[in-house]
This record gives structure tokens, sequence and C-alpha cells, in this order.
């Protein structure tokens, strides 16, 4: 029976990133994982596979639309389908190979097999029985199901099925308005499909800063994707490689049908601890699956922790990554802290979608006075010579203190723009704070220097 200081159940960016800052800590550490390679959803069949379709298929784009007035003729590029999945394929062996060397630089064990917790201080994988003082459940999160919708992953997909399709499609249906949807939908809406996202709301991304959402649809739109919202969708029938979704409008009831070669499921993702024996230990989950852990991300069963999908909060690879560094630095005996308020989040689409902290909606919604400083990319010298001038961004300030609340940003390289924003708030800095602070030029960082000085007397170049 081995002996551990900590084991991990699960390798995606929370457990991977757990088990790495453990034995930097000096703790002896194990980490299960029953894939064939390590990374979890998020490198396997997630994040990692998506990006590299959404930057193939944005360079196709690029060639398609905007090389012939740059200057650089010649025949247009045709798809290799068979080929963009194995560029694909090798991205993703690139990034979980990486993680296997860093488990080999910080001698820690990969126990290869699936988990289950027989006891306190136990981890069984296959036959054989560890022992740990602490044991943390980063198992992740699987899609979510739709009533009266059957997936098989050939004709009906998952995210995990999208990745993988053996040919592009003509008409694919995507339900669901949100990331996953949107993501991949611009992808094969880029490969040529008649892409129609279905959704149940009146609006995508439902939990996006309004205006943001709305001027992302209609730039959506604009590159050819379809929306139909506030429909119920009823089933999905299918028959011979095609599929027929039914749904109702919720505005009047009337049903109506689309037909579709590959109907895309995105209804959000929940959590995954089957098998683990949780139930049988008596630790406490949610009406939702999550299971409860307190601040410290410990459960009610004492020496067994949880973090990221499997939890509360929004499930995001760096939310679990931060979390996973955070219980690794409290079993080690130090007092780490996740600020939730300053986690962002994005959207890989073109153009890309960040935002991090409130909404305009949420501070109208507690009463918050505050000040709005806009700044559209039609006005950045850098983003109209690279045919990015799409977009805008925001900041939102306390109106008294000048104190960032939040951004939200829809334009170029926006998930990486926003990052200015998180530190500046992490740091609880004002808008003048970036206003005054020397941006480059010409950046795309501009915009959010104009947006911040547009908290104050306004921007330069609007």
């Amino acid at each position: 029976m081995a002996q551990y200081d900590v084991i991990v159940i699960g390798s995606g960016p929370g457990g991977y990133v757990c088990a790495i800052r453990c034995a930097q800590l000096g703790l002896k550490t194990a980490c299960v994982e029953g894939r064939e390679t390590l990374g979890g959803t998020c490198l396997n069949v997630g994040c990692i596979p998506s990006k590299a379709l959404l930057h193939a298929t944005h360079m196709l784009h690029e060639a398609e639309a905007n090389f012939a007035e740059m200057g650089l003729k010649g025949k247009s590029p045709s798809v290799d389908w068979a080929q963009m999945l194995s560029y694909k394929a090798k991205t993703i062996s690139q990034n979980t190979g990486g993680i296997e060397f860093l488990f080999k630089k910080n001698k820690i064990d990969w126990l290869k097999g699936w988990g289950s917790v027989p006891g306190k201080g136990k981890v069984k994988v296959g036959d054989e029985v560890h022992e740990a003082k602490h044991i943390v459940i980063a198992s992740g999160s699987e899609p979510a199901s739709l009533p009266g919708v059957e997936v098989d992953e050939e004709t009906v997909v998952t995210s995990t099925g999208a990745l993988e399709l053996k040919k592009i499609p003509k008409k694919m249906v995507v339900i669901g308005g949100g990331v996953i949807g949107l993501e991949l939908g611009s992808v094969y809406s880029r490969l040529g499909a008649e892409v129609t996202v279905v959704e149940f709301l009146d609006t995508i991304t439902p939990t996006m800063d309004a205006e943001v959402s709305k001027q992302f649809q209609k730039i959506l739109a604009k590159q050819g994707l379809k929306f139909t919202l506030g429909a119920a969708v009823q089933g999905v029938e299918t028959a011979k490689g095609k599929a027929k979704v039914t749904y109702k409008l919720r505005k009047d009831d009337s049903e109506h049908m689309i037909e579709a070669d590959t109907v895309l499921v995105s209804t959000g993702r929940k959590p995954f601890t089957d098998g683990l024996g949780l139930a049988d230990l008596g630790v406490e989950t949610s009406e939702r699956g999550q299971i409860r852990t307190d601040a410290r991300y410990r459960t009610n069963v004492e020496g067994i922790y949880a973090i990221g999908d499997c939890i509360a909060g929004p499930m995001l690879a760096h939310k679990a990554e931060d979390e996973g560094m955070a219980v690794a630095e409290g079993i080690a005996g130090q007092h780490p802290h996740v600020n939730y308020d300053v986690i962002p989040s994005v959207i890989y689409t073109h153009p890309e979608v960040a935002s991090v902290g409130k909404t305009e909606e949420e501070l109208k919604e507690a009463g918050r006075k505050y000040k709005t400083g806009k700044f559209s990319f039609m006005g950045n010298g850098r983003a109209k010579a690279n045919f990015a001038a799409d977009g805008f961004v925001k900041i939102l300030a306390d109106a008294e203190t000048d104190r960032i609340l939040g951004a939200h940003i829809i334009g170029p390289m926006a998930g990486d723009l926003i990052h200015e924003v998180c530190v500046g708030m992490e740091f609880g800095a004002a808008a003048e704070d970036i206003a005054r602070t020397c941006h480059a030029h010409p950046t795309y960082s501009e915009a959010v220097r104009e947006a911040a000085l547009a908290c104050g007397d306004g921007p330069i170049h609007s």
C-alpha cells in the first residue's frame, strides 16, 4: 500500500496544477487519471483542441476575406479536413505530453486508472489501494443532457463529438447559445456549414453584459450564423445520418422544425463525480450535484477536499487552476486566497469576447452608482490596419472613488487585453490609474487606456 501526503483525483487544469504545487511545497504527491493522457477534458477534448480549430478556420477566413486587399494574391486555400484534424491532434499531444513531463520533473506519481475513495485517507485505483493524508477531488465536469435529445456523438454530438466529425456538415444546428456552442458553431460556419443556433432564452450568452451580448450577436450574424431565440427544443429525431430538431417558440407556443446533418448539444455542463463513492462516505453535495466545500475547499469529511468544475462557481479552467494552487498551499500550512471577483471569462470566437467583474445589469440591480468609459476599436489604428475594428472596450468604475468594478471587451485579442484590467482590479486600481499608464503605440491595448480615459474627461481618439 503506497502512502502519500496528497492524492489528487483528476488531472485536468485544477488537478494537475494542484499536484504540481503540492510537489513544489515538498508534499509527496500522486495524481489519479483514467484517460490514456493527462490534462483532463480541457487539454484532450475541450479548450485546447477547440482553439486549434478556431485558429485554423480564422486563418482560412483571413485568406478568403482579407489577403487580396493586402496584396497577397493567389489561389484561395482549400480545406483538407483530415489534415486539420491531424494538426489538432498534434496540438493535443504536445500539451498532454508537456504535463507528463512536468509530473516526472516534479516527481509526481501518475496512478493510471479510475479512482474511488473507499474510506477516509484511502484511494482505490484498479485493485490497488493507496493511503493519503489529504485527498483532493478534481474530477471535473461532463456535458449536461437535454430531455428528448439522445446523443450518439455522430449525428447528435456534444462538444467532444463536434471535435471529431468525420466530415464537415452542410447544415448544423447548435442547441444552446453559450460559449461552447458559439465557438464551435463559428468553426463550422467558417468551414462552409450553414449554422443555426437555437437558444431557450431571448439572448445569447445571458450572463454577459447586455450591450456586449447584443453587439456580439450582430457580429456573428454578419458572419453567417443564424439565431432562433426564445425557443424550447422538444426533441431530436435521427434517420440515415440526418436529424430533425423540433422546438416551440416561447412567445406563442408555435411548433417548428429544422433539419440538419449535425446537431451540437451545448446546453451546459454538470459535475462529474460518478464512481468516486462520495455518497457512501457521506460527502455533502448540492441539489445540482456540486460537492459542498468551505472557504478552504474542505468537504464535510475530514481530509477530503474538492476543487474546479465539481464544486460551485464558474466552470472555467483558470478558476480550477487557482483553486488547485490554493488548496495545495492550504494543505502546506499557508494562507492562500482566491479573489472570485476578479476571474475573467473569455469566448474565443473572432472577435474575442472577454469580461471581468460586474456587468452594468448587476450594478443597476445592486443600486450601485457607477460611470461608464467606452471606446470603439474603430478609433484604434492597429485594429483598422488588421481588419479587426469590430467591437469596443467598456470599463465600469465607481462613480465616487473611480475604482474599477468591471470591464467588458469585444474585439481583437480581447482575451489577452482583459488581464490588464484584472491586474488593476486585484490591486484596487482606479480607472485613472490605467488612463495615466503609458501604452505602446500602435497596439490594441491603447483601446483599454482610451476606455479608462473615457471614465474621466474623455478619450483622445474618439
